[in-house]
């Protein structure tokens, strides 16, 4: 599993009860971090509040919403305490070997989604009921056994299909990523902070492919690129957004404040907090 961190992570805890099941604490004031998952992963926030942001678009859910991570798919996600309580979340791997073994004994004539995209299923009752109750097993001294767990897991998949008729070719899609258009999918997904070779990839290539292939496109190389496409998205934020840049550094994909305000005034002449104030 990729997991890129970016950003203040000082109060991360994770209990495991079983490689599929866990149980993850933030006790920092943030964490964020861009995500690309190997495994579908179908996360239950008990407290605190998420803000996911994938391409254009961003969203916000609280305690009892249930999410659902495709693999292979890029998105930021940003944790916060809230009212008091850390941010924590029951999260399920619904891995390719057990999904394999569940469509074998439930057989369904579909075609894989090629593209699936981050879901949230809201507050449902059925599997707010059934990640609810994995609760109480992370209090147990020992790990949990396979077979209650591949019960749990048989559940959740269960519960999913019967609640969105869309889920199977999300689940059952066990294809690696395919060659596609690389000006296309840097243009959507520029502002993921991962390394290089993930990049090349999520877009059908070896390293060193990606790498020319990135030079015949945009004549540039990809660091050069990527850092002026987010230096870019960040002015227009906080010029015409009026939004604060410790509230859109993360968000365009650099590490640390620093290192964006340097980068910022270096490339447009002025620190980031000035930006609002230059005329047009």
């Amino acid at each position: 599993m990729f997991y890129q961190l970016a950003g203040k992570n000082v109060g991360h805890h994770t209990q495991y009860i079983h490689p599929d099941l866990k149980l993850s604490r933030f006790d920092d004031k943030f964490y964020k971090a861009d995500v690309l998952f190997e495994q579908h992963l179908l996360v239950w926030i008990i407290s605190g509040e998420t803000k996911i942001v994938q391409g254009d678009q961003t969203h916000w859910f609280g305690a009892g919403d249930t999410l659902l991570f495709p693999r292979n798919q890029l998105v930021t996600v940003i944790n916060y305490p809230k009212d008091g309580l850390p941010h924590q979340s029951a999260v399920m791997h619904l891995t390719p070997q057990r999904l394999t073994d569940f469509y074998a004994k439930n057989r369904v004539d579909i075609q894989p989604d090629p593209a699936p995209v981050f879901r949230t299923f809201g507050r449902h009752p059925l599997l707010k009921s059934c990640l609810a109750s994995l609760i109480p097993y992370f209090e147990l001294k020992e790990a949990l056994s396979e077979g209650i767990v591949s019960l749990k897991i048989e559940e959740a998949i269960t519960i999913l299909r019967s609640i969105d008729a869309s889920i199977d070719p999300v689940l059952a899609n066990f294809n690696e990523p395919g060659k596609i258009n690389l000006a296309d999918f840097m243009e959507q997904h520029y502002q993921f902070n991962m390394p290089m070779d993930k990049f090349g990839y999520l877009t059908g290539r070896s390293l060193t492919t990606f790498k020319r292939d990135f030079k015949k496109t945009f004549q540039t190389t990809p660091q050069k690129w990527l850092t002026n496409k987010r230096l870019e998205l960040a002015h227009y934020q906080i010029k015409e957004k009026k939004r604060r840049p410790s509230d859109v550094y993360l968000e365009v994909g650099f590490e640390n404040l620093s290192h964006f305000g340097h980068a910022f005034k270096k490339r447009f002449g002025y620190a980031p907090g000035s930006a609002s104030q230059q005329e047009p």
